[in-house]
C-alpha cells in the first residue's frame, strides 16, 4: 500500500500531502517495503529528503484553517488591546497601573508614551493562556492527529522511519512557536504606530534608550517568549504519543496546560512553582530593565530544554515501540 492511495474518509488533501510525501521520497531514490508500518530501506535517507518532510509538514500545518485561525486570534489580541487603551486615554482616564507589579501592568502605564510598548504588553496578555494554548493544539496533534486521520502509517515508509519524523514533527512544532509569538509581536507593532506615538522608550528602570535599541529588545523579547514554549511543545509532544485521537491529545496537552497554570497560583505549593515549565514565562520583562537581569531568564531558558529533553524522550521511548497498525 503506498501512502499516495489514502482511505477515501481521509479527503482529497490527506491525499495531496501522501502523494507529495510519496513523490519525495522517490525522488531521493530510497526504496521501501512497509512491514507492521516499518520501513525497509534499500539505502540511507538522504538529507535533502529530511528538509523536504520538514517543508511538507510545515506546508500542511500552516494551511489548515485551524492553524490559521489560531493564528488569526493571537494577531486580534494586540489590536484589541490598543484599541481599549486609545479609547481609555481617550476618555482622560489612566491605561493603567505602573511600577514592578508584574510585566502587563509595568507596560501598559507605558503605552500611551510609546506604541513599542504594545509588542511587550500583548506578549504578556497572551504568553499565560492564549500563546500557549495555541501550541498545545498544534503540539497534540502532530502525532496523534495522523494516526487518527490514517495517515502515521505512509508517514513511516521510507526514507522517513520513526525518529526522523518525530524529530520533524518537534521541528514542526518550535517553528509555530517563533511563527506565533512573532504574529503577535508584528500585529502589535504595526498597531502601537498607527494609534500612539513612536520614539525613545524609557525601561522599567527608569532609563531611556532610543528606538532602535528598543526594537531589539523587543525582537529578543519575541525570542525568548518563543523559547519560552518549547518545553510546553515537547510535553504535547509526548501527549501526541500515547494517543490514536488527536482531540483527546489537544484537550489533555490545554488541561495540563491550565492546571500548571491554577497550580501555579497556590501558594502552599511554592516549593514546587520553580518547576512548573510556566513558572518563569513572565521573565522576559527583565529585558527591559538597565543593566539587563539574566538571572531568571536562564533560569527560564534552562527549565525550557529540561522540559523537552525529559518529553522529547519520553516521547522518542513511546513512538519508537508503537503500534501504528492498530
Amino acid at each position: 500500500m503506498s501512502r499516495a492511495e489514502p482511505k477515501p474518509a481521509n479527503g482529497a488533501k490527506d491525499g495531496a500531502r501522501a502523494g507529495a510525501e510519496a513523490g519525495a521520497g522517490a525522488e531521493n531514490g530510497a526504496g521501501a517495503g512497509a512491514v507492521d508500518g516499518e520501513a525497509t530501506l534499500t539505502r540511507a535517507p538522504h538529507p535533502l529528503w529530511t528538509l523536504g518532510l520538514l517543508r511538507s509538514e510545515l506546508g500542511v500545518t500552516f494551511r489548515r484553517w485551524r492553524t490559521l485561525a489560531l493564528l488569526g486570534v493571537l494577531a486580534a489580541v494586540p489590536i484589541l488591546v490598543g484599541i481599549a487603551v486609545k479609547i481609555e486615554t481617550g476618555d482622560g482616564s489612566s491605561p493603567g497601573g505602573g511600577g514592578d507589579g508584574g510585566a502587563g501592568p509595568a507596560f501598559i502605564a507605558q503605552i500611551t508614551n510609546n506604541g513599542l510598548f504594545l509588542v511587550f504588553t500583548a506578549l504578556a496578555a497572551t504568553l499565560p493562556f492564549f500563546l500557549p494554548m495555541a501550541v498545545g493544539v498544534v503540539a497534540g496533534d502532530a502525532i496523534a492527529g495522523e494516526s487518527n486521520a490514517g495517515t502515521l502509517r505512509y508517514l513511516l515508509v521510507a526514507p522517513a522511519g520513526r525518529t526522523r519524523l518525530l524529530i520533524t514533527k518537534y521541528a514542526t512544532v518550535v517553528l509555530f512557536c517563533l511563527a506565533a509569538t512573532l504574529v503577535v509581536a508584528v500585529s502589535a507593532l504595526i498597531t502601537g504606530a498607527l494609534l500612539f506615538p513612536m520614539g525613545e522608550l524609557t525601561t522599567i528602570s527608569g532609563t531611556r534608550i532610543g528606538f532602535g535599541e528598543g526594537l531589539g529588545r523587543a525582537l529578543l523579547i519575541a525570542l525568548v517568549v518563543a523559547a519560552s514554549l518549547i518545553g510546553l511543545a515537547a510535553l504535547g509532544l509526548f501527549v501526541s504519543t500515547l494517543t490514536g485521537s488527536g482531540i483527546a491529545a489537544m484537550a489533555t496537552t490545554v488541561g495540563l496546560l491550565i492546571t500548571v497554570q491554577i497550580l501555579g497560583q497556590i501558594p502552599q505549593l511554592s516549593a514546587l512553582h520553580p518547576y512548573f515549565f510556566s513558572h518563569y514565562w513572565l521573565s522576559f520583562a527583565d529585558l527591559m530593565r538597565e543593566p539587563v537581569y539574566w538571572d531568571d531568564l536562564m533560569k527560564n531558558l534552562g527549565l525550557q530544554a529540561l522540559y523537552a529533553v525529559v518529553f522529547g524522550s519520553a516521547a522518542w521511548a513511546r513512538f519508537t515501540t508503537k503500534d501504528v497498525t492498530a
